[in-house]
C-alpha cells in the first residue's frame, strides 16, 4: 500500500522554503515531561520555528512553546544543533495569528533558510 502525503505533511514541506522572518520573542518551551524554561524564538514560520534550547533537545521528542499572550502551542523537535532547535508545530498556525505576532516582534529584515 502506498502512503499518500497528509496535507499538513506538504503544506509544512511548501512553508520551510517560504522567507522567515529575523525575529526575537521571548518565550517559554517545555518538553513533554519536563519543566518550562525561558527561550527566544528566533524565526516562525505557519509550520515551525527555531529557538534557543541550552541543554540537548532529541529529535522526535513533545515540546509546548508558549508565545505571550498566546496558548501553548504543541510542535515536535526536528533538529538541535549548538543550542538551538528546530521544531514544526503538530497544527499549522493560523495565517492571521502568524501575521499578528510578526507585526508585533519584527526583527530586522527577511531571510530564507537553507
Amino acid at each position: 500500500m502506498i502512503e499518500t502525503p497528509s496535507r499538513y505533511s506538504l503544506a509544512a514541506q511548501e512553508d520551510r522554503s517560504a522567507p522567515r522572518t529575523r525575529i526575537a520573542i521571548p518565550a517559554q518551551m517545555r518538553q513533554s515531561g519536563g519543566r518550562a524554561f525561558q527561550t527566544v524564538v528566533h524565526d516562525l514560520s505557519l509550520s515551525g520555528f527555531s529557538a534557543a534550547a541550552v541543554n540537548r533537545m532529541q529529535p522526535g521528542a513533545l515540546v509546548w512553546l508558549t508565545l505571550p499572550g498566546l496558548e501553548s502551542l504543541q510542535a515536535e523537535v526536528v533538529w538541535w544543533d549548538r543550542s538551538v532547535c528546530g521544531c514544526a508545530f503538530m497544527h499549522l498556525l493560523s495565517p492571521i495569528v502568524h501575521d499578528n505576532i510578526l507585526a508585533r516582534y519584527r526583527g530586522d529584515g527577511v531571510y530564507r533558510s537553507i
